[in-house]
């Protein structure tokens, strides 16, 4: 900052304040419907500034805040919003629950994130972004059988998605020790069906025996030896 010529640039710069008024938080619980998901947005696109500039632990803050306010709740228990504005308020808190899972991934906390994705799926239970997140998750946390429930959900949703049938085929090894004996083969969606289980393959294995590029080198060396024979002995 400066303000030639009395202030230059560079100058060191000593501010004082002096606190006028304040006043208490409000309880969102208190508040209209409407004004919770103001406000909760509000909170929401802060985490995304946030988020943007990697300040992942601000962001995780800041949907957390969100959270609280996206509520329909009420401080006397009952319900103080309108089917409208409940749907709406669910499809927020399920982004923030979506968005706080990526930054708590981002923060590696990977128990965390699979505690925001589940709500997402108490919410949105055919949200394929936190069906694949808690697939992962799970298979990451040797809880195999149930990732590969939850991998079979979401591939259903979407059969074309790679990064499904990718985290399957990864699932499918770890199940069979880390061997590669195994994989997951993609299937067009039509052959899916209701009962989508892991196609199995056994890998490719290489021929045992003798190469024939070794046979064939050995007959050539052996020719080239007899032929060397042949024009001594003549020259002899």
């Amino acid at each position: 900052m400066c303000r030639e010529p009395d202030i230059p640039a560079w100058a060191p710069l000593l501010y004082q304040l002096q606190l006028l008024d304040f006043r208490e938080k409000l309880d969102p619980l208190t508040l209209p419907v409407a004004d919770r998901i103001r406000i909760g947005n509000q909170k929401r696109e802060r985490g995304n500034f946030h988020f943007q500039r990697e300040e992942y632990s601000m962001a995780a803050r800041a949907y957390s805040m969100a959270l609280d306010v996206l509520t329909t709740r009420s401080r006397d228990g009952g319900n103080g919003g309108v089917k409208t504005e409940e749907e709406e308020v669910r499809d927020y808190r399920v982004k923030c629950l979506n968005n706080l899972a990526t930054v708590q991934i981002k923060l590696e906390q990977y128990q965390e994130a699979l505690s925001s994705s589940r709500e997402v799926l108490t919410l949105e239970p055919n949200n394929v972004k936190s069906l694949f997140r808690a697939g992962k998750h799970l298979s990451d946390m040797g809880e195999y059988k149930e990732a590969m429930e939850v991998l079979k959900r979401a591939l259903k949703l979407e059969p074309t998605t790679k990064a499904i049938h990718a985290e399957l085929s990864k699932l499918v090894r770890r199940q069979s020790g880390g061997k590669d004996t195994q994989e997951w083969i993609s299937k067009p969606a039509a052959m899916l069906g209701d009962n989508i289980t892991p196609f199995l393959i056994p890998s490719k294995k290489k021929p045992s025996g003798i190469s024939w590029k070794f046979i064939l080198g050995a007959l050539v060396v052996a020719l080239g030896s007899l032929v060397t024979s042949l024009i001594l002995t003549a020259r002899n």
